[in-house]
């Protein structure tokens, strides 16, 4: 592994080691700001000395630096970005001998903190930085639970001047965070309002920030929940092409993608669409906000991308066939352009926080868990033999986002399974009431975490959707 990495600090006698833990593979975790900055800021300490963990490096249990033992450490500070990672967690706390104390941050823990407070012996909701210190030494600071029930949110800063470079998601480029935080209103998804409000950087700050790294890679990645909101989104673009860069966006909303960004990302092989639904109806109640039209339009523009990658979801509210229909025949029109499709489509996990809080896994309340799940199954299997005969097909099991869907509307009694040792398929069997609508009118289990929001705009929502399908 050939990586360059200014915070790299060398152990000396009477340092503190603080084990900052990816419980995934490497490409995803040195792809992740988040992680860089725990990294950082504890190397920055004179008491404290940080090393990196991940599952395809000494199977997480050595550190990536020195192939130090994580037993050997004092605090462990892991990073759930998805549901399941939690039990790559579980499993390297398990076998690494580690005793000292472990806390658990990350989006899966900030939208409910429920099923990993057996797992781990501390959480933090929010975001961690220039709280790190405060963190590894146990101090009360907003957002570390059980102090404080309170999300944390910072203002974006500059302090970490340069990063860690490697092979990750994105080749090897600088990743430039340019906003966090969105601006629109997605009822599925839960970032608009873990991370709110939504904040960008100004271009000035970013291009500054990839000129004193220009020397470390070729490439740019623009990371935002959406990138092309950011107000300066093509001078930003525009002036990182003055500095050399190739520009890759993580994603580009259809609406937003004209002729002159097409002109400002040319040489990108991929443009990364969502239109999360194929007909209109749905993607009006997704509240998603653009159009076929858009979508087209944007491929058109596309002239040097070589390949179009679309994401889909399915088991949404008031879905029909002819919705599923009408995914293929999206796909299908896109491939007669001349262009290479992927498609990933997979089922909708209602996530906390958001106005499909309430639903079934699976979309339809009049259904019980078991014929919403043979219900996904028929569907994916449609989806899986129209889409292969015009794209490549990216479409997971049905078992396993019902899993994630568990883990993340999931109180105590879920961790308490996985912190036994119990595997997917039997949280599945033993646990699946939490696939189940939530009564309205009850608590729910991450109503205790002081989010900034009203849960009455949530409902709101939800009984909009929900009317509308009758």
């Amino acid at each position: 592994m050939t990586e360059f990495n200014p915070f790299f600090k060398r152990y000396s006698k009477g340092l503190r080691r603080v084990a900052v833990v990816y419980p995934n593979r490497y490409v995803g975790g040195i792809s992740n700001l988040g992680i860089q900055r725990l990294y950082f800021e504890v190397n920055r300490s004179e008491k404290y000395l940080a090393e990196r963990f991940y599952t395809d490096v000494f199977d997480g249990l050595r550190s990536v630096e020195n192939a130090t033992p994580l037993k050997d450490f004092e605090v462990a500070l892991f990073s759930i970005q998805y549901e399941e990672d939690v039990f790559n967690a579980v499993r390297i706390l398990r076998e690494s001998g580690f005793s000292g104390r472990s806390v658990a941050g990350g989006p899966c823990v900030i939208q409910n903190p429920l099923p990993y407070a057996k797992i781990f012996d501390r959480l933090f909701v929010g975001e961690a930085e220039n709280a790190v210190l405060d963190v590894v030494e146990d101090r009360s600071v907003e957002g570390l639970v059980p102090h404080s029930y309170r999300r944390r949110r910072v203002e974006l800063d500059s302090e970490m001047r340069s990063e860690i470079i490697g092979e990750g998601a994105y080749g090897r480029a600088l990743i430039v965070e340019i906003g966090r935080g969105c601006p629109r209103g997605c009822r599925f998804c839960v970032v608009r309002q873990i991370y709110s409000p939504a904040r960008w950087r100004s271009a000035e700050s970013i291009l500054e920030f990839a000129e004193e790294n220009r020397k470390l890679a070729d490439k740019v990645a623009i990371i935002a929940p959406s990138p092309t909101d950011h107000p300066e989104f093509k001078e930003i673009v525009s002036g990182l092409r003055e500095l050399g860069f190739e520009v890759s966006p993580s994603s580009i909303r259809a609406d937003r993608f004209d002729e002159e960004m097409a002109e400002l990302i040319s040489g990108t092989r991929t443009l990364t669409l969502a239109p999360e639904a194929g007909s209109e109806r749905l993607r009006e109640a997704l509240n998603k906000g653009i159009s076929e039209d858009d979508i087209i339009s944007a491929v058109e523009i596309a002239e040097s991308a070589e390949r179009i990658k679309l994401y889909f979801m399915f088991g949404l509210p008031g879905e029909e066939q002819e919705d599923l229909e009408e995914i293929v025949r999206m796909v299908e029109r896109i491939r007669r352009m001349g262009k290479k499709v992927s498609v990933s489509a997979n089922p909708l996990v209602p996530k906390p926080h958001t106005p499909f809080q309430w639903l079934p896994y699976g979309g339809d309340p009049e259904r019980d868990v078991r014929e919403n799940l043979r219900e996904l199954k028929r569907k994916r299997k449609f989806l899986l033999s129209r889409l292969r005969r015009v794209a490549d097909v990216d479409v997971e099991s049905v078992e396993r986002f019902a899993v994630q869907t568990i883990i993340s509307r999931g109180d105590e009694s879920v961790g308490e399974l996985i912190a036994g040792g119990a595997r997917p398929s039997e949280i599945l069997k033993r646990a699946s009431e939490f696939l189940e609508p939530l009564p309205p009118d009850e608590e729910l289990p991450w109503d205790r975490i002081e989010m900034g929001y009203r849960k009455s705009r949530l409902r709101r929502e939800f009984e909009l959707v929900m009317e509308r399908f009758g």
